[in-house]
């Protein structure tokens, strides 16, 4: 295999678990054209939107033409932002695109007018590791500490879990999760949290962690770049069985994308373990139809009663008076008023009293 050194300028998060240094080894041959392989390019263009790189740290990093980045090949199929899919084959001197602010690189199907056409680049080479002790040996770089098991069993030890769906992206999921793990913590609860689906990025696992959450995960972490119905039950099972053989008090998960869409959302809802797993599901919605719609999907289609909706729907008491009137829904603006939030979903899963809220 041939062989040759490269030094980085930006290393994305996508591959964090590999602990990349900037100066690496990479092959212009043999690069396996899979999901997950790490690979070096070169910045073609230059972008005036959307145009930064979240980087292993989490800092959000400029991209310039000329730069030198590692990042992982991969798909996307994104309602807000750029499609696209992993070429059959992948030597150097390809020119391929960035499909998202993590370093995923694949090519690009389509765009949103709003994101400009993405970042071309050159592929320079296939990240090498040298896993055989005292041998000078390299096999391909693949992201993720561990490998999925399809087979995955689902064992929470009686712990509640709250998990957040969404309409579609951006209906302030993240947002929600955070409010509701900050007001945990501040009711002195343990909170783990992770988020289950969705195109690498750590940017939300990162607001867990700034808001409260012990540990944290992403499917990132299982070597899964993007989502699918395939991949997203298997995930969920994974990473719910071990935040909670950690035994926090509670676990907040973010379901990424929306309930109709290409991640995988819907075959997790759709299987019955992970569903009794449970305790509360709340709905981020971004308008009173989308909140209409989601929760007539998660009542008829999964027999799900959502404790709560929140997302822009909410943004001012127009919204949450039409959801708490037309849909028997509670809601609330986790922005706005996050503590009430919070309070719901700790008394939806029995925890009220052995937390209790304190006075200011």
């Amino acid at each position: 295999m041939a062989m040759r050194s490269v030094v980085v300028d930006k290393i994305g998060s996508v591959t964090q678990a590999l602990n990349l240094k900037h100066d690496l080894r990479i092959s212009p041959d043999d690069i396996p054209a899979e999901e997950g392989v790490a690979i070096v390019v070169e910045v073609l263009t230059n972008k005036s939107t959307y145009n930064t790189l979240e980087l292993t740290s989490g800092r959000m990093a400029k991209v310039v033409k000329g730069d030198v980045v590692v990042g992982a090949l991969g798909p996307r199929r994104a309602l807000f932002g750029y499609s696209g899919h992993v070429p059959k084959s992948v030597k150097a001197g390809d020119i391929i695109q960035m499909l998202n602010i993590g370093g995923v690189l694949g090519i690009c199907d389509s765009a949103n007018p709003d994101r400009g056409k993405p970042f071309d680049c050159k592929v320079l080479g296939g990240v090498l590791q040298f896993p055989y002790l005292g041998e000078r040996i390299g096999v391909p770089a693949r992201v993720g500490k561990t490998k999925l098991d399809y087979a995955a069993t689902l064992e929470t030890n009686g712990v509640p879990v709250v998990a957040l769906a969404g309409t579609c992206m951006e209906a302030g999921k993240t947002a929600a999760a955070a409010a509701i793990i900050s007001r945990m913590r501040h009711r002195g609860m343990v909170v783990d949290a992770f988020k289950a689906t969705g195109v690498s990025l750590r940017r939300d696992i990162l607001a867990f962690e700034d808001s409260g959450a012990r540990n944290t995960m992403i499917f990132t972490d299982l070597g899964v770049v993007t989502t699918t119905e395939k991949t997203g039950p298997a995930l969920t099972r994974t990473m719910l069985t071990e935040l909670s053989a950690r035994k926090p008090d509670a676990i907040v998960f973010e379901l990424g994308d929306g309930l109709i869409g290409t991640y995988g959302v819907a075959a997790i809802l759709e299987c019955e373990d992970v569903r009794k797993a449970m305790t509360a599901v709340v709905l981020s919605a971004n308008d009173p139809v989308a909140a209409w719609g989601g929760v007539k999907i998660l009542r008829e289609k999964y027999g799900i009663e959502p404790a709560a909706v929140t997302g822009p729907s909410t943004d001012n008491s127009v919204g949450v008076d039409i959801i708490q009137e037309q849909m028997s829904v509670k809601a609330f603006n986790a922005i706005t008023n996050g503590a009430a939030l919070g309070d719901a979903l700790i008394e939806h899963i029995g925890l009220s009293a052995k937390f209790p809220a304190v006075a200011n």
